[in-house]
C-alpha cells in the first residue's frame, strides 16, 4: 500500500510540466458534417458496474488495481479503486459540472491529486459532445468538441462506428489520450490512458460483468 502512496505522490509533482507542440490531427481533413453532439456511450448503462483490472506504470514503476465505475444517475458518476488485496483508495462521485471525493488516502489528499482525478475520469466520463468541427483521415471520422481552452477530438472507426480515441487538449496542447478496444458500443473491453506531459499510462482490462 505504501509503495502506491509514493508513486502517485511522486507523479502528482509533474503535473505542471508543459509541451511545446500545437495539437492537430494527423493526416487529417477537415469535412462538413452536419448533425447534433456525439456520444460516448461506454460508460452510459446505469443497470450495471463496470469492473476493470487496472495496471499502473508509473516513471518505470508497475502498480495495479481494481477499477469500478457506476453511473449512479443521469449525470453522475461513482468511482472506485481498490488495490488487489481490496485496501480502498480512492472513492468520488463526478458530473460535468460536480466533483465530490468520498474518500482518499492521505497520502493522495492533494489538491494537484484531486484535480488529476476530476480532469481525466470526467474526459473520460463525459457521455454528449456537442460538434465544432468535423475532421476525416483514411479510418476515422473525428468530431473535434470546444470548452473555453479545453477540446476533445473524439474518433470514431469507419469500419464498426465505435469510438477509438479520445485526444484531450489544452490552450492548444496535448495533454491525454484515451485509447478504446473492443465490440461493444456500451462496453470497451480495454482502456488506456497515456498521459503526455509525464510518464504515466493506465491500462484497464475488463473484467466479467453481466453487460454484454
Amino acid at each position: 500500500m505504501r509503495r502506491y502512496l509514493l508513486l502517485f505522490s511522486a507523479f502528482s509533482l509533474f503535473l505542471s510540466v508543459q509541451s511545446c507542440k500545437s495539437y492537430e490531427p494527423a493526416g487529417a481533413v477537415a469535412v462538413s458534417k452536419s448533425g447534433g453532439p456525439v456520444q460516448n456511450l461506454y460508460f452510459s448503462s446505469t443497470e450495471n458496474d463496470y469492473l476493470y483490472k487496472a495496471q499502473i506504470e508509473i516513471y518505470d514503476n508497475d502498480l495495479s488495481g481494481i477499477l469500478i465505475i457506476k453511473k449512479i444517475s443521469d449525470e453522475t458518476h461513482r468511482v472506485v479503486m481498490t488495490t488487489d488485496f481490496g485496501n480502498k483508495m480512492l472513492d468520488f462521485e463526478i458530473s460535468d459540472t460536480d466533483f465530490k471525493v468520498n474518500y482518499l488516502v492521505q497520502d493522495l489528499d492533494r489538491n494537484v491529486v484531486k484535480k488529476f482525478l476530476e480532469r481525466d475520469f470526467r474526459v473520460l466520463l463525459k457521455e454528449k459532445h456537442a460538434v465544432s468541427h468535423t475532421f476525416e483521415d483514411s479510418e476515422h471520422l473525428i468530431f473535434s468538441s470546444e470548452n473555453s481552452e479545453q477540446r476533445n477530438y473524439l474518433y470514431y472507426s469507419k469500419t464498426d462506428g465505435l469510438l477509438k480515441k479520445i485526444v484531450f487538449t489544452e490552450n492548444g496542447k496535448e495533454r491525454l489520450n484515451f485509447l478504446f478496444d473492443g465490440k461493444s458500443a456500451i462496453f470497451a473491453d480495454s482502456i488506456t490512458l497515456i498521459h503526455k506531459d509525464f510518464r504515466l499510462k493506465i491500462q484497464l482490462k475488463r473484467m466479467d460483468t453481466e453487460i454484454d
